[in-house]
């Protein structure tokens, strides 16, 4: 079972060479706030609902705060992950060279891209397993969690603190989204106080209350 604990420890591991650098400002600490509650694994629609008002507050936009809730309901695709990953294993796939149509999305969707080289040594033979069980679910796959950067209205160490955020949340703690956002955070110039203050965010989410 993975604890709060584990996930503070993690990201210290992760932050040991890095620079303390600045906190969150005012409105990041909002649209943080606002993502760990609307997220599928709490909507909290309440508590979403106060941290979005203060988030207008403090300078949002609507469009800001929409791109936040297109960010967080990839959370769904954990599923995707853990469940491709599972049969692959129970009932696996044959291993065939790719033909022309999976080829082709390889190349669109993946390429010499660096940043699906990280997400592969998180989650390791998925991206494999998706395009040789379900070319459709590959592209799909992509082209919606393509969806919060292709206009995107926040920047991304933002969105990439978010992620991490939604995924350390206590009735989540998906460690591989965890470590992997975390690294592009820190790629993209977060410093340590940025980091851990988004893990406390994170840390005081509440379970999830049920939606009536």
């Amino acid at each position: 079972m993975v604890t709060l604990a584990d996930i503070r420890n993690e990201a210290l591991v992760e932050l040991v060479e890095a620079e303390d650098g600045q906190s969150l400002d005012a409105l990041t600490r909002e649209l943080l706030e606002f993502a760990v509650r609307i997220s599928v694994t709490t909507l909290d629609t309440g508590g979403a609902r106060v941290h979005a008002q203060r988030a207008l507050q403090a300078g949002a936009t609507s469009g800001q705060l929409h791109e936040v809730v297109l960010l967080v309901s990839g959370l769904g695709v954990h599923s995707l992950f853990e469940g491709t990953r599972l049969l692959q294993e129970l009932a696996p796939e044959p291993s065939t060279p790719r033909d022309a149509q999976r080829q082709q999305l390889w190349d669109q969707w993946v390429g010499q891209d660096r940043y699906w080289k990280g997400f592969e040594r998180e989650v390791p033979g998925f991206l494999d397993a998706l395009l040789q069980v379900s070319p459709s679910g590959f592209d799909a796959f992509f082209r919606y969690c393509a969806v919060p950067w292709t206009d995107p209205q926040l920047p991304p160490l933002c969105k990439e603190l978010i992620a991490m955020a939604s995924d350390a949340t206590p009735t989540h703690r998906f460690m591989p989204g965890l470590r992997l956002h975390l690294r592009n955070a820190l790629r993209l110039g977060a410093g340590r106080a940025a980091v851990l203050e988004a893990l406390d965010i994170a840390a005081q989410a509440p379970e999830h209350p049920g939606v009536r």
